[in-house]
């Protein structure tokens, strides 16, 4: 992997991405100047469509490695026509401790992780030996920067897009030490406010990082998710909401955020998953990643794909037993187009890959070519 440049480069600090990326083939693509790849419509000849938006492909990249304009326009730029801007707050946010990516190592032959294994606690091995397909972890900690300099940013890298492209902004509350459930829900309504500023199309808003202390998700709380996109609506009237979930393995949990946010008319669909929470650790045994409260870590990449198609699956079974109308995005561990198809089969109506695509920035070519 050594010749490879991934987009977001592992190697340097999340501020340094920030200020001087991306990096290969992306940074390339910005230099290029000749716009937005448009090419690669369906076979049909007609655009598909992502939340009521013309797209050439219903795929591209979710929250996560896109940082800003320079990021998303480069994504564009190299055929991908869903970019998602990463996931922004009402304040200022800091990013966790260098390093946050490192190489996950499942045990099992195909390199998967199933939820709810022992392995998640008893320990999966980290270090820097990057290896095809791939899987790493995500120790961020949903860094964002404020409002002022986010807003406009957004603004020029909804611009950017070509035809049949789409910037997707991603956000979510922050919940911060004495903040009562009310001011937590406030601040939700006051993100999306933020993001319906920049001429937002459509959004997505993030339930499925550890909002709510160690190890627990806001997704996993279907009534307040409820309670928060009623909330989030007030503010942002007609514009389409999606919803960021991470793998919820009870059916009826599942169906309870179904019936909380579709049945009430608040969201218009589901993205999922995000990652899959594991214990790092390294060759010794010992704690992988540095610092306190990082002894575990999402992971993302190929070991997330079955569970990713399981959710959609799932997810499409509850829109049709209970005959209501939303989308699904499919994500977690699409390396390749037989993995976008899957996701399709599997009932989803838009695809997305962060890990895959950072490290083949050819992956919508690849899928487009393969149609």
């Amino acid at each position: 992997m050594s010749d490879f440049e991934p987009f977001y480069d592992v190697s340097r600090s999340y501020e340094d991405n920030y200020e001087q990326g991306p990096f290969g083939a992306f940074a390339e693509a910005l230099k290029d100047g000749n716009g937005a790849d448009a090419a690669g419509t369906t076979s049909e000849g007609a655009l598909a469509t992502f939340l009521g938006q013309p797209v050439n492909l219903p795929f591209g990249i979710p929250a996560g490695p896109l940082l800003n304009s320079r990021f998303t326009t480069a994504a564009f730029r190299m055929g991908f026509d869903l970019a998602t801007y990463k996931t922004v707050r009402s304040r200022a946010w800091g990013c966790n401790p260098f390093p946050n990516v490192l190489a996950v190592h499942p045990k099992s032959a195909d390199g998967s992780l199933t939820p709810g294994s022992a392995e998640l606690d008893e320990g999966v091995l980290a270090d820097t030996n990057y290896e095809q397909p791939i899987s790493i972890s995500n120790s961020f900690g949903v860094p964002s920067q404020s409002p002022d300099v986010w807003q406009p940013d957004m603004r020029a890298a909804i611009e950017a897009a070509g035809p049949g492209q789409v910037l997707v902004p991603s956000f979510q509350g922050s919940r911060v030490e004495g903040m009562s459930e009310e001011e937590y829900i406030a601040d939700h309504a006051t993100t999306a406010r933020l993001v319906k500023e920049t001429g937002a199309k459509l959004m997505v808003m993030n339930t499925s990082c550890p909002n709510e202390g160690h190890n627990r998700l806001l997704c996993h709380n279907p009534l307040l998710v409820g309670r928060i996109t009623e909330a989030v609506k007030q503010e942002i009237g007609d514009i389409p909401l999606m919803v960021k979930l991470a793998y919820i393995p009870s059916d009826d949990a599942l169906e309870l955020m179904v019936r909380s946010t579709v049945g009430h008319g608040t969201v218009q669909g589901f993205s999922t998953i995000n990652t899959i929470s594991a214990k790092l650790v390294d060759a010794n045994g010992n704690q992988a990643l540095p610092g306190a409260g990082r002894d575990r870590s999402g992971v993302c990449g190929n070991a997330i794909r079955g569970a990713g198609l399981d959710m959609v699956a799932r997810l499409a079974a509850i829109r049709e037993k209970l005959g209501l109308d939303f989308k699904i995005n499919g994500v977690g561990g699409v390396v390749s187009p037989a993995d976008y198809q899957a996701y399709r089969n599997a009932g989803a109506d838009s695809v997305m890959s962060a890990t895959g695509a950072m490290w083949d920035a050819e992956l919508a070519h690849k899928i487009k070519a393969s149609r």
